[in-house]
């Protein structure tokens, strides 16, 4: 749906928003354009429509950032802040985006081609949660007081303690797959921590965190303390993360991006968090219900049409209701409406773009040639926009594409299992490690098997059930680091030991 039709469908500020097609930066407290003067354009995946052009930024803006984070952190009234006053600062942040819920939700739709109501109740209403759990733990921060012992000083005596200080200038870097949500993952505990911040959000979906900046504006944060800026990974993102200034980096996205990030951190020896890419199972016991299994297993693979890096995209079921379960997953992909995130009926929405639907019609394209059996989906819908209808694949083995490598997009492959030991060595036979779900009302196997999962959450009868006192992140490939919760908080913060001769 184009945007002019589609106009009577949102609230009259998300309205004033699009209206603004010539959006700027934030930097230093100033909405600024880059020094270049180019533009990206933004791209409404259901349409295919171009809804606003945001700066191109490249590495003089970058610097410009990165100097007014600086400065905000060493100089500015920032760091004199009290905790609770930097609690103060989070919450009417929160308050404010509550205020604009809607609004956030329909840009985000808009933008990403999510469903509003979805992006409504899991974005938006995870973003406040987020902020307003980080919040409190601005005033919590504390270190720890130790009675030393040093044998070749004998009979002097120590005051030591430990502090907590924030970490510095903090480069944030999110994907288009959550875009709101993701920045105040990080934001959060940055800000909670007593950092300073650039954030830049992915080129395809930077529209909700230049909202977002101006809430940051209204609430009274200083300037400097949060910049934005826009633009694609090579020009503006590689900078950012190289920059010499930058204290840590935090990042998610891909595994093969997170390790140039990597690798770019280490040679400055700035600190980081990654949260990467993810081939999630779904394991489904023999005494589960199979028609609560084949709804589970949807739930874990279609949500957000795919583009979630904990989705369940190996479906693993006991050969007992391995064919029922199939079935039923099959059928309700084939019952699942498509169409724009702004119609409440649709279930599945397009794929953020061109490139996205090329590479998951490709995996489709390689299991089929490898032998798979296509249950359900499996084409490009004749939609206007990047869609492709849900798919389930079946007679697939563990050595086949579509069952190593991360698809992300609605594609869920299928395969039987006896033994409790097969499945644990086949569910972990991945380089990736986010997450997994089992399904089953057997508590006794259940606990057997989670100690064998080797993922950073294990869900039962559940998936990607998320929390802000939960920590998020990965083994192996999937990460390094965890956001959410108080590890979070914990990675921005440097502990600083004190030794005092009395």
């Amino acid at each position: 749906m184009e945007l002019a039709s589609a106009r009577h469908l949102l609230s009259a500020q998300t309205t004033e928003f699009l209206d603004r097609t010539h959006h700027q930066m934030l930097i230093d407290g100033a909405w600024v354009p880059a020094a270049s003067g180019a533009r990206i354009e933004v791209i409404n995946p259901a349409s295919e429509e171009v809804i606003a052009t945001v700066p191109a930024a490249a590495t003089q803006d970058v610097e410009h950032a990165v100097q007014a984070a600086r400065r905000a952190f060493e100089s500015g009234p920032w760091p004199k802040l009290k905790p609770v006053d930097r609690q103060r600062l989070m919450l009417k942040l929160a308050d404010l985006i509550e205020g604009q819920a809607q609004t956030f939700a329909e840009i985000e739709s808009l933008d990403n081609g999510k469903s509003a109501a979805i992006a409504l109740a899991v974005d938006v209403g995870q973003a406040i949660d987020v902020l307003r759990y980080m919040a409190g733990w601005a005033t919590k921060i504390e270190g720890t007081c130790t009675q030393v012992s040093v044998p070749y000083m004998p009979g002097a005596e120590f005051l030591s303690y430990t502090r907590r200080e924030a970490v510095g200038v903090v480069a944030i870097v999110i994907p288009w797959n959550f875009p709101l949500m993701m920045a105040v993952w990080k934001l959060g505990p940055a800000l909670s921590a007593g950092c300073t911040v650039v954030l830049k959000p992915a080129e395809q979906t930077p529209l909700s965190a230049l909202m977002l900046g101006e809430l940051i504006q209204q609430a009274g944060f200083p300037p400097g303390v949060v910049n934005i800026i826009t633009g694609d990974g090579r020009h503006a993102g590689a900078p950012l993360v190289r920059h010499p200034s930058v204290n840590k980096v935090s990042f998610t996205g891909s595994t093969e991006v997170g390790k140039l990030i990597g690798h770019a951190a280490v040679d400055n020896m700035t600190r980081f968090t990654l949260e990467l890419g993810g081939k999630s199972p779904v394991i489904v016991l023999d005494d589960c219900d199979p028609t609560t299994a084949a709804a589970g297993a949807a739930q874990a693979i279609f949500f957000n049409h795919g583009q979630v890096c904990c989705a369940g995209s190996r479906l693993y079921v006991h050969k007992k209701i391995f064919d029922r379960v199939v079935a039923d997953v099959a059928l309700i992909a084939e019952q699942m409406p498509m169409g724009h995130g702004l119609d409440p009926a649709s279930q599945i929405g397009p794929l953020i773009s061109r490139p996205q639907l090329d590479r998951v019609c490709s995996y489709i394209e390689s299991g089929i040639e490898q032998g798979a059996t296509l249950i359900a989906g499996g084409q490009r819908s004749d939609l206007p926009g990047y869609y492709v209808r849900p798919t389930v694949m079946a007679n697939v083995n563990p050595s086949m594409r579509i069952m190593k490598e991360e698809i992300f997009g609605p594609v869920l492959t299928a395969m039987p299992f006896d033994d409790l030991d097969d499945i644990a060595a086949w569910a972990n036979d991945t380089p990736y490690g986010l997450g997994a779900s089992i399904w089953s009302n057997n508590l006794s196997k259940v606990n057997r098997l989670i100690p064998k999962i080797k993922a950073g959450t294990v869900w039962v009868n559940c998936h990607s059930v998320l929390d802000p006192a939960m920590p998020f992140g990965g083994y192996k490939q999937s990460g390094i680091g965890r956001d959410l919760g108080k590890a979070s908080l914990e990675s921005y913060l440097e502990t600083k030991s004190v030794i005092i001769a009395v």
